[in-house]
């Protein structure tokens, strides 16, 4: 089994790099891009023999409390078999 984490800044905050990027767009001629959210993806493999249960506590505590910083930052966990 693996989790993937997803972390990116909440709405509210302010992405500069995503800024950077959308503007590198608009110079290329892609016009239709309005905006651009940056953010970070972690693949995570689990030991087998652990439950699923177990894992999606584990990866949403690692997630919360090491991986994204909730002040500032929100994240999805997906397991994946």
């Amino acid at each position: 089994m693996k989790a993937r984490v997803f972390v990116s800044p909440k709405s509210t905050v302010l992405d500069p790099q995503g800024q950077t990027v959308r503007s590198a767009l608009n110079g290329l001629g892609y016009h239709s891009i309005a905006e651009v959210r940056q953010g970070k993806y972690f693949d995570i493999a689990i030991a087998e023999g652990v439950t699923r249960e177990q894992a999606q506590k584990d990866v949403e505590t690692i997630a919360h409390e090491v991986l994204a910083n909730p002040v500032i930052e929100e994240y999805r966990v997906e397991l994946v078999d």
